[in-house]
């Protein structure tokens, strides 16, 4: 309440001394409706810079002393070019205005590049207010789940959304193929729904490299430029941002780690599909693709039941669980089927029970597969 009276009081000044002093001999009327306007530009343009980081103040200051340093040396030049008039004024006024934008603009934009913890002091503490920068590239945009992690809060500091990967995206939404046509089209679908989303802030930035033709490489100069970490799903720029000492969030990896884990001795609920290779076993799948071969279970199929987690194995092909049935409790099993609990795709330590022979079978054969 105390800022609003100064605001006001301040408005109320301005309209006053224009009242009083009446420049460019305006009628007093118009001079004190000037004043007020004044004032309120004056007041607007404050409540702009509230929101501005200390990095960018620091930067648009700096950046604009140059700029006006350098027009003053413009100014030199003209002054001893063209013979003093009308012209030469407008000219020195018209670098003066010009260069202090641009070394305003320029330095505001760069600002955010400043260390000012390293100056130690009052600047100390924007230590702990650095932002944090995630860096987002076309592959995770058309994913799609981005969005539903930015919507549950976990997803902090600032979204960068660089204009070279808008116009990779934008490229697909145009092609001429009917599918990847769509995947763009959802791409910028998720780019609006990120930019509702009140949790996240997005920023959409110019920097490109031209001398940098591949899209990949450009989000990892882009990350080192910014200190910043690249979003992606993409499991070449995963492995080529690491060697170049970019770190990288992986959504892939993120989605694997949130599967809950499964202990040898727990009691799992499946819905049997089909048959296993070996004599007597049955095959269920887990909502998010694990395998899970139980033995004595061929004569289920088509109906979920009970089964108890025998053994958990990370192989080449993904995780598979392993598990056996109890015929003696099989009147407890529900025909109408029920939807399994999903699991963790990581490996499990210190829980492997072992493996019968029908299991280490069908883990080869697995294996075989995946790698035809």
């Amino acid at each position: 309440m105390d800022v609003v009276l100064i605001r006001i009081l301040l408005v109320f000044i301005v309209g006053v001394i224009c009242f009083l002093i009446r420049p460019f001999n305006l009628p007093a009327n118009f001079a004190a409706a000037a004043g007020l306007l004044i004032g309120s530009a004056i007041i607007v343009f404050e409540w702009r810079l509230r929101a501005v980081s200390l990095k960018r103040l620091i930067g648009a200051a700096i950046g604009s002393v140059l700029g006006i340093f350098g027009a003053y040396l413009f100014a030199l030049v003209i002054r001893n070019s063209i013979p003093a008039s009308p012209t030469q004024s407008f000219l020195q006024i018209m670098v003066m205005v010009i260069m202090a934008y641009v070394g305003l603009a320029v330095g505001a934009n760069k600002g955010d590049l400043l260390n000012l913890a390293a100056l130690g002091g009052v600047f100390g503490g924007e230590r702990t207010g650095k932002k944090s920068y995630k860096i987002l590239d076309t592959s995770v945009i058309i994913d799609g789940r981005i969005a539903d992690i930015a919507e549950t809060g976990f997803l902090d500091g600032l979204i960068v959304i660089p204009q070279f990967v808008l116009r990779e995206l934008q490229l697909v939404a145009d092609s001429a193929d009917s599918l990847k046509r769509n995947r763009g089209r959802r791409g910028l679908d998720i780019l609006q729904r990120l930019q509702k989303t009140a949790s996240v802030q997005i920023q959409i930035v110019e920097d490109d490299f031209p001398s940098v033709r591949e899209v990949d490489l450009k989000l990892i100069e882009l990350a080192k430029l910014y200190e910043g970490k690249i979003l992606t799903n993409d499991f070449n720029l995963n492995k080529v941002a690491q060697l170049q000492g970019v770190a990288v969030l992986n959504i892939n990896e993120l989605a694997n780690s949130l599967k809950p884990i499964v202990l040898p001795g727990e009691i799992m609920r499946v819905f049997i599909l089909k048959e296993g290779k070996e004599y007597n076993q049955g095959v269920a799948y887990l909502d998010d693709g694990t395998m899970v071969v139980i033995d004595n279970a061929r004569k289920m199929i088509g109906k979920t039941i009970d089964i108890s987690v025998t053994s958990v194995l990370q192989t080449t092909a993904g995780k598979m669980i392993f598990g056996k049935w109890d015929e003696r409790a099989g009147g407890r099993h529900d025909s109408k089927g029920a939807s399994p609990a999903p699991v963790s795709a990581g490996p499990v330590s210190g829980t492997t029970a072992p493996v019968s022979d029908p299991a280490k079978k069908t883990i080869s054969a697995v294996g075989e597969r995946a790698a035809d």
